[in-house]
């Protein structure tokens, strides 16, 4: 692709329909507090997100979490019972404050029980700072012996300790296809989504996408039995993350920073954010294009089957746990605020777009620290990614105030609609459909079918109170 614009928009699907829509932002301005101490301030989700940031740098863990009130537009910090002088601090700085039991060291305490007495495939635990506790979620392949482990566990950690779920489907990484990327294996072609635009750190185009999708295949194109146009350079999977960086083979492709939302709009992105809890994002992905949720857990742990090892088990940890739908082909796909600040990349989940279900993504802000790369070509602030500093405006936030684009809240109020169903359009589909699992390349070649097809997905609309806005609706 010598001197053009990258076919491939980043996150985003060819022909989408009209399954997404953006609108005028609204509500721009944030509301001012009184200042007074003690006096909760008003907040958009990313300037809450900030804060965030600031009190566990400077707070550290005497904060045992914290979360996004998006029906008060607050931020909640977590604080354990009798600790005055933070709970001081936190009011200060305009967070609302809830005295809880457990500490973040005890939380900790109870993540490392569980990775070494239930790690079983087909079962997932992450922080709930809205319950201060250890939420651990098994899926339905989790039976027989492996519950009973599992369940002894957890009560073993008490019930102010952790709390068990069932999920209705079952742990898969999203293996299979915003834009479709594609890689011919044995056995068939390979189809991932790519996530963000960023520069390498020797100043070369590149893309990030999921680690699974970069230890499946070496070679990518943006099109089913195309030539190959990126070559895979660094990639994580499994273990501490679940990211690859892709380099363009073509030094002078042009890798715009921005999510393809479908009908011809894009979302500028200009920086890179931690995920909150009760926080608004959305979703992209060639299978099921546009959806929505809310961020319902950080540093999360899953256990994927393995492919390659029938009794084995592949664990990935510092995740992002979420509510948003997501399908066979969404793989690598960028999660991202209305706002232009990129959050995640689709790793796997259960579920679908018609059940719903849980999906995990790995946070933007640790593939670029551990990669060294920066968004596009470094416009705006890497927040939380250690000491990079982008080529272009905008500071390294990292715990620090973050000015990137802000106009308007982020993602949610109104209705989440997203006119259509989801399905896409033309030949959206194409590409051969991975049902699941670490290894790709176990399936043959053919046509996508079946529940990965996107057919379905957005059916029926949801209505959130949101942070305050409405620029960006889609549909779980």
């Amino acid at each position: 692709m010598p001197k053009r614009k990258a076919a491939i928009a980043v996150g985003g699907v060819a022909a989408l329909g009209a399954a997404a829509l953006l609108l005028p932002n609204a509500n721009a301005s944030q509301d001012k507090a009184s200042g007074a101490a003690g006096t909760a301030r008003t907040l958009k989700a990313a300037d809450a997100s900030d804060l965030a940031a600031q009190l566990q740098k400077a707070l550290g863990d005497a904060l045992a979490g914290s979360y996004y009130d998006s029906a008060k537009r607050q931020l909640v910090v977590n604080v354990v019972s009798g600790d005055k002088n933070v709970i001081v601090q936190a009011e200060k700085a305009g967070a609302a404050v809830r005295q809880v039991d457990n500490s973040t060291a005890e939380l900790q305490s109870a993540a490392r029980t569980l990775k070494a007495r239930a790690t079983v495939p087909g079962t997932a635990w992450a922080v709930d700072p809205r319950t201060n506790k250890v939420v651990v979620t098994a899926d339905s392949t989790v039976t027989g012996a492996k519950w009973d482990r599992v369940q002894s566990t957890v009560r073993g950690l008490g019930s102010g300790m952790a709390t068990l779920k069932r999920s209705a489907g079952a742990f898969k990484t999203f293996v299979s296809g915003g834009d479709a990327i594609f890689s011919q294996v044995q056995g068939g072609n390979v189809r991932c989504s790519l996530g963000f635009n960023v520069t390498a750190s020797d100043g070369s185009p590149a893309f990030l996408t999921a680690g699974h999708c970069g230890v499946a295949a070496k070679q990518w194109s943006d099109s089913q039995n195309g030539q190959p146009i990126a070559t895979v350079d660094q990639a994580t999977f499994p273990g501490e993350g679940d990211f690859s960086l892709v380099k363009y083979d073509d030094p002078n492709t042009q890798a715009p920073s921005e999510v393809n939302a479908g009908n011809g709009q894009t979302v500028q992105i200009d920086r890179a954010v931690d995920a909150t809890v009760g926080q608004t994002v959305f979703r992209m992905g060639s299978t099921t294009g546009l959806h929505d949720g809310q961020v319902t857990g950080l540093d999360a742990t899953v256990n994927f089957q393995s492919e390659t090892d029938p009794n084995g088990v592949d664990t990935v940890t510092g995740l992002i746990q979420t509510d948003v739908c997501a399908e066979a082909g969404d793989s690598g796909g960028s999660l991202f605020t209305q706002d232009g600040g990129a959050v995640g990349l689709t790793s796997g989940g259960s579920g679908d777009c018609t059940s719903g279900g849980e999906t995990f993504f790995q946070p933007v802000t640790a593939a670029l620290q551990a990669t060294g790369a920066t968004l596009g070509a470094g416009a705006g602030g890497q927040a939380g990614a250690g000491d990079q500093s982008g080529a272009g405006t905008g500071d390294q936030a990292g715990a620090g105030d973050q000015s990137g684009a802000g106009a308007g809240d982020q993602a949610g109020a109104g209705n989440q609609s997203g006119a259509g169903d989801g399905s896409g359009a033309g030949d959206q589909a194409g590409g051969d459909q991975i049902g699941g699992g670490a290894d790709p390349s176990a399936t043959a070649g053919g046509e996508q079918s079946g529940a990965g097809n996107g057919s379905g997905a957005g059916t029926g609309h949801r209505s959130r109170a949101g942070d305050g806005s409405s620029s960006l609706t889609g549909t779980r």
